[in-house]
């Protein structure tokens, strides 16, 4: 092109010379354009010379499996595996700035094992770790958080949208720009290769776009990755996360019509935008709170204190008005506080003494104080470790069995067990000096809050009775079943609740009985004994010891449940009967209770046919019944899947939940993770004096038996109603992508209070969901002046961690159904 000029300038060029130029000129003209349009109507496929082409369709049918949702094996729909856990390595510099959009081009499909999950970056909460000041310098006026630009705060590794499968590129220099038509070209199969990846991660994988934790592994190759990804432009971020690409000539009207809006948004998009922050801006002051006037005061269970509902019950003969009797609208009211009301004292301490005016009863006290439940010591009330039947303390009372029957061995065969009828919950308290976590329930009834006491000494507890409903948990979970002076009725009607725990205990696993009719001989003992011992010869079950404890002066009697069906096949009656194979002994949920039992499985491969291994080996290794031909919760094979859970949540607790969000674990004792999937959140927390309920939503995929099995327990429950637990019963609630799921199907402000009503006062609250929810739940914590302790958005998902205060609202509201 200069030749060009200076030919201009001297006019001495030959007539031949300038015709020579002028053809080139044409020439290189047409090229041009000739490749243009090539290039522009073309689908440049993306080489696979590893992937032939039936192994290409086998990946794109498993994919369609896991889209499918419900046809999964444990059900779920897509969205809820962290990035991390599930995606390739994706490095994308990213800036708030820019908003060139490019529309991806359908490709063939590559195989998931060539997309790299090990090499990853660190994001979100690490980068608070690294920065605790960062979020200081975004707090507007008010206190409140807020994020730099376009709400969101970002730092220069942050890595594209899941969710609408958007990356961004630096805006801020020219450096970082094009250089070049060639270099441009060179880069967009690489490019769009990388947008099918992330897309196909999120379809088939479940990724949720959830804000996440990454660790660098491998700094050589995210480099590589860098320089070809940084020219990936963005796309919209309302983009469906099952869009179709298109092919062909439909891919060029496609190109038309969602690249030709440059950096300019649409007044469709403008309009929408205003209209939800209006929305939004309104739902600040539109929560009028007031406190709940019911009869049961500050210890108010909404679905265990329905008077309306339990009057009008035709029979309580089956304790039915002790069973939850839910409200058809849940309360939005608030609970009060005891008078004098302090922050709980921190465990250990906490299983000796209370603060007396946290629960403010005595009954219990005038009642049990002479076997050692519990007794009012000035300002306290202390807990000297008794019960009924041990009355010189569990401890002595948990050596005890075991002496009995070694093969109990208490924190390695026996690590999750049930204890029924568990009163002030000492037992289960002093379990955890033997590595053994205890499901202790009792109802509330003229015990006076016993479950209540339990909870707040920090000993796992709920309000539950044996009724008419089988208990909200799997089949064949716990190792033992507990009950010591219990008050229930085993040997009538044809054993129907012993047959329960039939269905609760594991193959193998002992059933141990310490009551009355084991060691007393009265008439009425001297019945139910034999009663019972022709119940459970009629069940299968082996009557493995009976021994007397000379201390206490109480006996004990061990069963076992049998480990296969010979027995049963051998019984010269069918009492009690087998139950027909259309019983699904796992559903559990408002399940009226059989008087059958369920064979015990055959399939060595099956739940239950082998004992889990060792604490604490089980924690960490995958159940021998989870199999890879089994589409795990997150589209992975299940043990797979497994992992990848347990390693993200290793993650997210090491990098930022114990440094990154201000909280002082010390003085954490019940946790609650509300919306569990294999319970890595409690594993991870496993090092800690802590203990967690996991709680497995009903209308999501039933993962409960995998907690189980790893050592863990938790608990069914519709998060649209109440839970069986006490007004300030946690120090932690932990909730992932919960509310935005629950809100579909319930008020939000119901689930909120809720919340608000079973953790305690400066208690804390985590919260991972999309942006939406995340300010819903901001704004309206805020009016219940709750302190919000961080807050976090990208890419449309948010984190947020607030405190609840001791504020309470001077109005009140009459609940009608809840007045005695």
């Amino acid at each position: 092109m200069a030749l060009g000029k200076y030919a201009r300038v001297d006019n001495r060029r030959s007539s031949s010379s300038y015709c020579s130029m002028v053809s080139i000129v044409i020439f290189v003209a047409f090229c041009l354009v000739g490749v243009w349009m090539m290039t522009s109507s073309s689908v440049v496929p993306v080489q696979n010379v590893d992937a032939p082409q039936e192994n290409k369709d086998e990946v794109k049918e498993q994919v369609s499996e896991s889209n499918g949702g419900n046809t999964r094996q444990f059900e779920d729909n897509p969205g809820d595996l962290p990035e991390d856990a599930t995606k390739g390595d994706i490095n994308v510099n990213s800036e708030s700035n820019s908003n060139t959009e490019e529309t991806q081009e359908e490709k063939p499909e590559e195989k998931p094992e060539e997309r790299p999950e090990e090499n990853q970056e660190e994001k979100t909460e690490e980068r608070l770790e690294e920065n605790p000041d960062a979020n200081e310098d975004t707090k507007s006026d008010d206190g409140s958080n807020t994020e730099a630009g376009d709400g969101e705060r970002r730092t220069d590794d942050e890595e594209p949208n899941s969710d609408g499968g958007e990356a961004k590129t630096d805006g801020g220099d020219g450096s970082e720009q094009e250089d070049g038509a060639g270099e441009k070209k060179s880069d967009s199969n690489e490019n769009e290769n990388k947008s099918e990846n992330s897309d196909e991660t999120e379809d088939g994988e479940k990724v949720g776009g959830q804000v996440e934790e990454k660790v660098e592994q491998n700094e050589k190759k995210e480099s590589d990755e860098n320089s070809s990804e940084k020219k990936e432009n963005d796309q919209p971020q309302n983009q469906s996360l099952n869009e179709v690409f298109p092919s062909g000539a439909q891919s060029e009207i496609l190109n038309e019509s969602t690249t030709q809006s440059g950096a300019w948004s649409t007044q469709a998009t403008e309009s929408k935008n205003e209209k939800d922050f209006q929305k939004s801006s309104a739902q600040q002051t539109s929560y009028d709170w007031k406190l709940c006037n019911v009869t049961a005061g500050h210890d108010y269970i909404p679905c265990l204190d329905n008077w309306q509902a339990i009057r009008s019950l035709r029979s309580t003969k089956h304790y039915e008005h002790r069973e939850r009797q839910c409200p058809e609208e849940a309360p939005t009211c608030l609970v009060s506080l005891p008078e004098g009301y302090r922050r709980p004292i921190e465990w250990p301490n906490s299983r000796e003494k209370i603060w007396y005016h946290n629960v403010p009863h005595i009954k219990l006290a005038q009642v049990k104080g002479h076997q050692n439940w519990v007794k009012v010591t000035g300002e306290y009330l202390t807990f000297p470790g008794g019960g009924t039947q041990f009355k010189h303390g569990a401890l002595h009372y948990i050596d005890f069995i075991q002496d009995s029957v070694p093969d109990v061995a208490w924190g390695k065969r026996s690590r999750v067990i049930l204890d029924v009828g568990c009163g002030v919950a000492s037992f289960g308290g002093y379990l955890f000096d033997r590595n053994v976590l205890a499901m202790s329930f009792a109802p509330k009834d003229e015990h006076e809050a016993q479950v209540q006491f339990a909870l707040e000494r920090g000993i796992p507890a709920i309000s539950a009775v044996m009724g008419t409903k089988r208990l909200p948990f799997p089949d064949r979970v716990f190792d033992i079943v507990h009950c010591a002076r219990c008050r229930v009725p085993w040997h009538i009607e044809g054993g129907k609740l012993l047959l329960e725990l039939n269905r609760l205990l594991r193959p193998g696993g002992f059933f141990v009985w310490s009551a009355t009719p084991v060691y007393q001989k009265l008439p009425e003992d001297v019945g139910i004994w034999n009663d019972m011992k022709e119940l459970t010869k009629a069940m299968c079950w082996e009557l493995v010891s009976i021994s007397n404890d000379t201390v206490d002066r109480v006996g004990a009697a061990v069963f076992k449940k049998p480990t296969s069906n010979e027995c049963y096949e051998k019984r010269s009656q069918s009492e009690p009967p087998i139950c027909p194979e259309s019983d699904d002994p796992d559903a559990a949920w408002n399940v009226p209770l059989q008087a059958c039992m369920h064979k015990v499985p055959a399939d060595a491969s099956e739940r239950g046919s082998q004992w889990p291994e060792q604490w604490p080996a089980r924690l960490e290794k995958p159940p021998y019944w989870l199999l890879s031909s089994q589409v795990g919760v997150y589209g992975k094979p299940a043990p797979e899947d497994f992992t990848a859970d347990y390693e993200h949540w290793k993650r997210v607790v090491t990098k930022s939940y114990l440094n990154g969000l201000g909280i002082n674990w010390s003085n954490v004792r019940n946790v609650m993770d509300m919306r569990s999937v294999y319970g890595g959140f409690a594993a991870a927390l496993k090092d800690l004096n802590i203990w967690v309920m996991n709680v497995v939503s009903i209308d999501s995929p039933d993962t409960l038996p995998i907690i189980y099995e790893r050592g863990l327990f938790g608990i069914y429950h519709d998060w649209c109603q109440s839970f069986s637990t006490y007004p300030r019963s946690y120090d932690l609630l932990h909730a992932d992508h919960l509310f935005s799921k629950i809100k579909q199907r319930c008020k939000l402000v119901a689930v909120v209070v809720e919340v608000d009503r079973i953790l305690r006062p400066e208690g804390k609250l985590i919260v991972r969901d999309n942006v939406e929810t995340i300010n819903e739940l901001e704004n309206m914590l805020k009016s219940m002046h709750w302190e919000v302790r961080l807050t976090y958005s990208k890419d449309n998902e948010g984190l947020l961690c607030v405190q609840k205060s001791m504020w309470r609202p001077n109005e009140s509201e009459t609940i009608k159904y809840a007045i005695a």
